[in-house]
């Protein structure tokens, strides 16, 4: 990753849910200035196991040689949707940057608690691997999980892109358009079918 390069361009994906059948999944191409030149969306289920493809699905859908990088708001989303960041990278060809914010011990207990017997959403978690605890110049400090990328250039991109807080630009703006989407979207909360 050329990470000392102005124009470097990062797509940060971010999700907002309410409980119900369908997460929504929201996009954003931003360049390190923070000039915002792309938006795609996407949505997944509650308690399903689609977040993957359909994460692959939306980057591939931007069709763009200009991206360097994915930021993802979390590896594990709409109630225990378990994201396979390894395998993202892999068919993108893209270094796979996961941030998290808050301390944990793990959602293994969790998982098992809620699927039991779903041997391969607990082994998809399970194979996430180790959080890094990163500091950022804000003087907060995030936790991160870096594919196809080493820890380094993890992070000196989740503090290129951290300008306010802790949360990176590209997902902050990600979760509130994938926020506003699905108040628009669903009324009443009903089926994402315009989405």
């Amino acid at each position: 990753m050329q990470l000392q390069k102005q124009g470097i361009r990062v797509l940060g994906i971010s999700e907002s849910f309410a409980h119900h059948d369908w997460s929504v999944l929201c996009g954003v191409v931003m360049r390190r200035d923070l000039h915002i030149d792309g938006f795609c969306f996407g949505k997944v289920r509650v308690g399903g196991m689609d977040a993957t493809t359909e994460i692959i699905r939306m980057i591939m859908s931007l069709n763009r040689q200009d991206v360097n990088a994915i930021l993802l708001n979390g590896c594990v989303i709409a109630w225990y949707n378990v994201i396979d960041p390894g395998e993202i990278s892999e068919i993108t060809g893209l270094p796979v940057i996961c941030v998290s914010y808050k301390d944990s011990e793990g959602l293994s207990g969790h998982i098992m608690h809620h699927f039991p017997g779903d041997e391969k959403r607990l082994k998809l978690y399970e194979k996430l691997g180790e959080r890094s605890l990163i500091q950022v110049k804000t003087g907060f400090s995030v936790y991160a999980r870096g594919y196809g990328c080493d820890e380094h250039e993890t992070r000196q991109l989740i503090r290129i892109f951290t300008l306010h807080g802790k949360i990176p630009e590209p997902l902050r703006v990600a979760r509130l358009c994938a926020r506003t989407v699905m108040q628009h979207s669903w009324p009443g909360i009903g089926s994402p079918d315009n989405i």
